[in-house]
């Protein structure tokens, strides 16, 4: 058995909505999961294989970026950039999610090969994770002629989501309704484009026609890059309970009024976080971060519960054991401080007063993958491993 122990913890961020902020200072990681959250005394007595002093700076979980079109291997095809995954990862995201493999070259576009790409996407990334980020490929994208069976066929090989609804031929709910219903029946997620056009091929998606389709996710409801109205985004929240996701390269006056809204009406837990890159907008490695900035400086959310938007909400959604701090959860952990020369003091007042923590380790399934970020401004206290 493997034991990691984390001592000194100036504040540990939950990604948990209904707690974001836990008591404690010392976290016991056995196996890769977390044990125990509490004071010094729960370390006591213990034999660590490893010893992280945390020097009094932040944990939060690992950020999952809850909307990435990446195509296989750390690549990013749209904009010819390489290693994006692992710049990200130098960001706090541990946990990247497909909206589907529209990037890449050739893309097939009849059943049997959008099948075939969302299976090697799927299977490529699950053998060889870049930077050891947890990359969930293989987004089905919906291409006219599919039929039930191959929502079974694939889900019998591990595929599990479906990219965001419109990308495809099957654009109009009457078509889209039916293949949602086999996703779901066959244990698959669902995302849907929402908004206006954001690439050749898509189109614009309205809030009724999200109504009819039904998926689980919102994808981009602050637009990808062009937004739906105020009263559209209304329909949407009032109507559904679908998950509201927040993308960095949308409409940052409707991303603030969805967190407002929010906020107002109790459904926090239901806002999360992606960058939708690469994009024209380019490969923000700092994206979630930069969206929990955003909202915490700007929306009238704390910066712990802003943090839930980018960890633990997606994890709810996606049914993932990751991402927020708990026993038995997996131990992604990021720990991270207020900047050097910020006049924050905490990691949460950094994201208050609008600026970037700064980042020192990056840990998955309790294995150090960074023990500093290359992205991240130097963190007043950082975390070592002693």
């Amino acid at each position: 058995m493997s034991i990691t122990l984390v001592k000194n913890i100036g504040r540990i961020l939950s990604g948990n909505i209904e707690e974001p902020v836990l008591e404690g200072s010392c976290i016991v990681i056995k196996d890769g999961k977390i044990d125990k959250i509490g004071g010094e005394d729960i370390c006591a007595g213990i034999e660590a294989d490893q010893v992280i002093d945390a020097a009094g700076a932040s944990v939060m979980p690992g950020l999952i970026d809850s909307h990435a079109h990446v195509t296989v291997g750390d690549y990013g095809h749209r904009q010819k950039t390489h290693d994006f995954i692992g710049s990200a990862m130098h960001g706090g995201v541990t946990t990247m999610i497909s909206a589907g493999e529209c990037h890449y070259p050739g893309r097939p576009k009849d059943p049997s090969g959008v099948k075939a790409l969302a299976i090697l996407a799927h299977k490529s990334f699950k053998n060889a994770p870049p930077s050891g980020v947890k990359v969930h490929a293989g987004s089905l994208i919906l291409e006219k002629g599919l039929v039930e069976k191959d929502f079974e066929e694939l889900a019998a090989e591990g595929v599990w989501t479906v990219g965001e609804v419109g990308l495809g031929s099957v654009k109009d709910p009457a078509e889209a309704a039916p293949m949602v219903a086999w996703a779901h029946k066959n244990g698959f997620k669902v995302m849907m484009h929402t908004g206006g056009t954001s690439i050749p091929g898509s189109s614009t998606v309205t809030a009724e026609m999200v109504i009819e389709t039904e998926p689980d996710v919102v994808s981009h409801i602050n637009g990808g890059p062009t937004a739906i109205s105020l009263e559209e985004v209304d329909k949407i929240m009032d109507n559904t309970e679908f998950a509201l996701e927040i993308v960095q390269c949308g409409n940052f006056k409707v991303a603030d009024y969805v967190t407002k809204r929010a906020k107002e009406k109790g459904m926090l837990g239901r806002i999360i976080f992606g960058n939708d890159s690469p994009s024209g907008s380019g490969i923000m490695a700092l994206g979630i971060l930069r969206n929990i900035a955003y909202a915490a400086c700007m929306s009238g959310v704390t910066g712990a519960e802003a943090v839930c938007m980018g960890s633990g909400n997606t994890a709810r959604v996606y049914e993932l054991n990751t991402s927020c701090i708990a026993p038995g959860k997996e131990a992604d952990l990021v720990f991270l401080d207020a900047p050097m020369g910020s006049i924050a003091d905490t990691a949460e007042e950094a994201f208050e007063c609008g600026d970037l923590p700064g980042i020192s380790i990056i840990m998955i399934d309790g294995v150090v993958k960074a023990a500093k970020s290359r992205n991240t401004p130097p963190a007043k206290r950082q975390a070592k491993v002693v």
